[in-house]
């Protein structure tokens, strides 16, 4: 360990990912017709969130479905592939940005839903879109010092409401072209969960080791996005800039311990195509290896990086180096290494 935002993991396992998508279609094309009297009137392109971001549409959970559920579900199917008994699990960790409430944690009802043990600790971590490699570090510490045996982490995210009250607000006549471009992210945003379990590498040789990685913040930019039930407030130009800074300094700082180069896959935080294009050129990322699930999920927040990684896991081969990664809000940005 290098300082105490660099780690390895020496006997940690990745068992098993698991998504759940809801089953409603929100297309961009449909939010910018209920948005065209402000576009009209602000002179915006009717196509906006198509040209900019890159996002032709988001899932939206049905009346039938519910988010906490469909994350449990996910669990429930994480732990079945992973051949894990829901009794020997000691962790939970739920990563989720939006809730329904602010108390009691989001955590114990999925704890319940799961049927875990009451010896099993249970706990919400938030860290904007950063909460799932975070959660996914902090069950690997825990595993690694022996305190635990296995680990669920989660994340369920329901950003429908969101985008109605933004759309409802941008429809304001006194709204202008800033206050516009300072919800657009908001209009990004998609809904989904995800779950994945985490294990000893020496009881499962098989799974996909967790290697470790590196975390890094500038807290300095901690009001370029501010986020509430109400909607995201966003300095969308800052906020990419400062992030781009960050990555790229946490990337040279990490050269010394990582060979990061040459992966074979990079699951990156999807926000939008502005993004992933900044970041894969700032760092020299080959764009054949970063898939891309931004222009069918939007921004699923922290969920959108398992839920990438499922879709990718089939093409994936044994010995194959994954490099997760993503930037918060904040701004942190966080790195993490598998060997699959």
């Amino acid at each position: 360990m290098s300082g105490n935002a660099t780690v390895r993991f020496t006997n940690v396992a990745l068992l098993s990912v698991t998504s759940r998508l809801p089953a409603g279609v929100r297309t961009s094309a449909e939010v910018q017709e209920r948005l065209a009297p402000a576009l009209r009137r602000l002179r915006l392109p009717s196509t906006l969130l198509q040209r900019v971001a890159g996002v032709h549409e988001r899932r939206a959970w049905t009346a039938q479905e519910d988010v906490d559920a469909a994350t449990v579900a996910a669990g429930q199917e994480a732990l079945r592939a992973a051949g894990v008994d829901p009794s020997d699990v000691g962790l939970l960790i739920n990563t989720s940005v939006t809730r329904k409430h602010l108390e009691p944690s989001v955590a114990v009802r999925l704890h319940h839903g799961l049927d875990l043990p009451s010896s099993a600790t249970n706990f919400d971590v938030a860290n904007a879109c950063l909460g799932f490699i975070n959660g996914m570090s902090l069950a690997a510490g825990m595993i690694e010092s022996g305190q635990i045996r296995y680990a669920v982490v989660v994340d369920g995210e329901d950003a429908d409401v969101i985008h109605d009250r933004t759309i409802e607000r941008l429809l304001r006549e006194d709204r202008d072209r800033d206050d516009f471009m300072q919800e657009f992210a908001s209009l990004t945003l998609g809904s989904g969960s995800a779950a994945a379990v985490l294990g000893r590498a020496d009881e499962h040789p098989r799974a996909h080791r967790v290697l470790g990685g590196v975390t890094r913040a500038a807290t300095r930019f901690h009001d370029l996005c501010v986020g509430s039930t109400e909607g995201m407030f966003t300095d969308a130009k800052a906020l990419l800039e400062g992030g781009l800074e960050l990555v790229v300094d946490a990337w040279k700082d990490a050269v010394a311990d990582w060979d990061w180069s040459s992966m074979d896959r990079y699951i990156t935080h999807q926000v939008s195509r502005v993004h992933t294009d900044a970041i894969v050129e700032a760092v020299g990322l080959n764009p054949s290896r970063v898939p891309v699930t931004y222009d069918r999920l939007g921004n699923v927040g922290p969920a959108s990086v398992p839920i990438t990684l499922v879709e990718e896991q089939d093409t994936l081969r044994a010995g194959d180096r994954v490099l997760l990664m993503g930037v918060g809000s904040g701004i942190n940005t966080a790195m993490l290494e598998l060997a699959w």
